[in-house]
């Protein structure tokens, strides 16, 4: 169980005098002694379950405490289904890059996209090449977008940062 049942203070953890029932078909009982309610849900082999401890008297339901927390933790495990995990894959090219490498490096970027992964491509600089840096990266990294216009956009324009000038894109919405 992923604690939800933390929060709740169930059966014989409530320590309030007088309390706010709701039946376990929804239906208000009013304001009752935690005893006379304690009592009700155990004739019906239910729980008794505070779902509001700050509201003046505190409110209380019956109900079967074990159902709802599985049927918690199952609402929990379908909205966990539901989301996309987003992974950031990255393409590294070299200033000096030849024209068919970057075709091969923009088409692996492609496969990347199309699985709905962002794509970072950095282009790193070694020694002297960082000395006209912005304007050799430029040139690489807008070949590079060129190539992939139709299945991407531009998540984070090219920026240099030390020896490194990198662009992220993302997958175009369909």
């Amino acid at each position: 169980m992923n604690g939800i049942n933390k929060n709740f203070a169930v059966n014989y953890e409530i320590r309030e005098k007088e309390i706010r029932v709701i039946a376990d078909d929804g239906s208000q009982l009013g304001v009752i002694s935690t005893r006379e309610a304690l009592r009700m849900a155990e004739e019906k082999e239910l729980d008794l379950v505070m779902i509001s401890p700050n509201a003046n008297p505190p409110v209380c339901r019956i109900m079967d405490f074990g159902k709802y927390i599985y049927e918690q933790s199952k609402k929990e495990k379908e909205a966990k289904k539901k989301q996309k995990v987003i992974n950031v894959k990255e393409v590294r090219v070299s200033p000096t890059i030849e024209e068919n490498d970057v075709r091969i490096k923009a088409n692996n970027a492609r496969k990347f996209l199309n699985d709905g992964d962002k794509v970072k491509v950095t282009v790193r600089f070694r020694g002297r090449e960082a000395e006209h840096a912005h304007v050799v990266g430029n040139r690489i990294l807008k070949n590079f977008v060129e190539r992939l216009e139709d299945v991407c956009v531009v998540e984070k324009p090219a920026k240099l940062e030390g020896r490194n000038m990198t662009v992220i894109l993302a997958p175009k919405k369909a």
